[in-house]
């Protein structure tokens, strides 16, 4: 992609917004910068990832520094293509910089638990293969917020490929380019090897709000441009909110930093959402969100988009008995009990922190104390999550710390869906 002119310029002006970091950090790892391999021509597929759409279809996103076909072609056996779709391409401006050309095509219908091989804009030369979710339970998620582009996200993302998961859930926080816009392509190459192979859902967070007072005023430009999710499958009005279901499990992903006030679209479209469940289908139901609702680190306190998104949407949440709420924002990993209006519950949700995937700004290690008894477990270290879903009762979670590199299992609990608990029928 072409570099944007003036990179302090825009760091200064970042600031000068509403980027300045209010609490002290231990410093991370060195940033990585993963360069455009000089071996890809202009109209070779670069940054490839793929997300759902739909319980049969997938959407395969890239780039192409030059002009080249919307097209993947694809089938289950390498290099064998007797199947192909066609898309749609855009680009985008911010300030002097201009993106490539963003592809975005839907392939599909697919079966269940199946390898597919596809080429994207007919290159020869790059075969990707990616999995599909199985149809019936089990299934694996990671769960991770916070990425960035770090030695930390680098071991991060090599335990994530270990543990043989099914999709990806990110909570917001992607890329951390923060207005420098070739920082967007890094994180694109950085992730591809993982997300070209299994669907990654996203949600965004306030790194990805790239928003300049009259400079820039249109917020979330790079991210709504680069991560097309199946916002219009659930009818959502817009990419920052939305749902799906997946292999028993209906995963609502909501958005923090966009409105969500009884008057919003947003909060009617939840409401119009969780009226549609069918819990004989989609037995357990999880919500990502970027700002956690609780939250006992000293980091990210009192702020709104964490108070008033959970005092407005918090009763729908609990009445629907949605099972787990996972949050980033804070870069540590904490989980709660079942919690609703800051009381333990045994038919509400549980809240947990997942923003320690490996983001440049270090860790959140300040803690309240005493600690509260809603709060089960906690700790600043980088790392990542994994859900389990067994069967339509039971479920594992496990919290994977970056120790040294090796990825050590420093918290495990089996959880029970609230729609087979008799005390939390409505």
């Amino acid at each position: 992609m072409a570099a944007i002119k003036g990179p302090v310029l825009v760091f200064v002006l970042a600031m000068a917004f509403g980027c300045v970091v209010c609490y002290d950090r231990p410093v991370a790892r060195k940033d990585v910068s993963i360069p455009q391999p000089k071996e890809l021509s202009p109209t070779s597929p670069q940054q490839v990832h793929a997300s759902v759409v739909g319980a049969d279809k997938m959407r395969i996103s890239w780039i192409t520094e030059g002009s080249a076909p919307a097209i993947v072609e694809y089938d289950t056996s390498p290099g064998s293509y007797s199947k192909s779709a066609t898309g749609s391409t855009s680009s985008y401006r911010y300030l002097t910089y201009k993106s490539g050309k963003i592809h975005d095509v839907v392939i599909g219908p697919l079966n269940p638990n199946t390898v597919y091989y596809y080429r994207c804009s007919s290159d020869s030369t790059r075969e990707f293969s990616l999995k599909t979710p199985p149809a019936l339970l089990p299934i694996k998620f990671a769960i991770v917020g916070d990425l960035g582009q770090t030695g930390w996200t680098n071991t991060t993302l090599e335990h994530i490929r270990q543990s043989n998961y099914d999709m990806l859930l990110l909570p917001g926080d992607l890329s951390y380019a923060d207005f420098i816009q070739p920082l967007w392509d890094s994180f694109g190459r950085l992730v591809e090897p993982l997300a070209s192979q299994r669907p990654w859902m996203v949600t965004q967070g306030n790194h990805e709000l790239e928003r300049i007072p009259v400079i820039h005023s249109t917020p979330f430009t790079s991210y709504n441009a680069r991560w097309h999710m199946p916002f219009e499958e659930s009818g959502s009005s817009s990419n920052l909110y939305y749902s799906f279901d997946v292999t028993g499990v209906h995963v609502i992903m909501l958005g923090s930093y966009t409105d969500f006030d009884p008057a919003s679209d947003q909060f009617k479209w939840l409401q119009d959402d969780l009226g549609k469940i069918d819990r004989g289908k989609t037995p357990w139901i999880m919500a990502i969100i970027h700002a956690p609702w609780y939250n006992t680190n000293t980091a990210h306190q009192g702020e709104p988009e964490s108070t008033l998104m959970k005092k407005f949407m918090e009763e729908l949440l609990y009445k629907a008995r949605v099972d787990f709420v996972f949050a980033g924002h804070v870069h540590a990993y904490e989980r709660f009990t079942r919690v609703y209006d800051g009381n333990v519950d045994n038919c509400a949700p549980v809240h947990i922190t997942i923003g320690d995937g490996g983001n440049r700004e270090g860790l959140a290690s300040k803690y309240m104390y005493p600690t509260p008894e809603m709060s089960i477990f906690r700790e600043a270290s980088f790392g990542h999550g994994q859900l389990e879903v067994f069967n339509a009762t039971h479920a594992l979670w496990t919290w994977h710390r970056n120790d040294d590199d090796v990825s050590v299992v420093a918290d495990t609990v089996w959880f029970t869906s609230l729609s087979s608990d008799p005390a939390c029928k409505l």
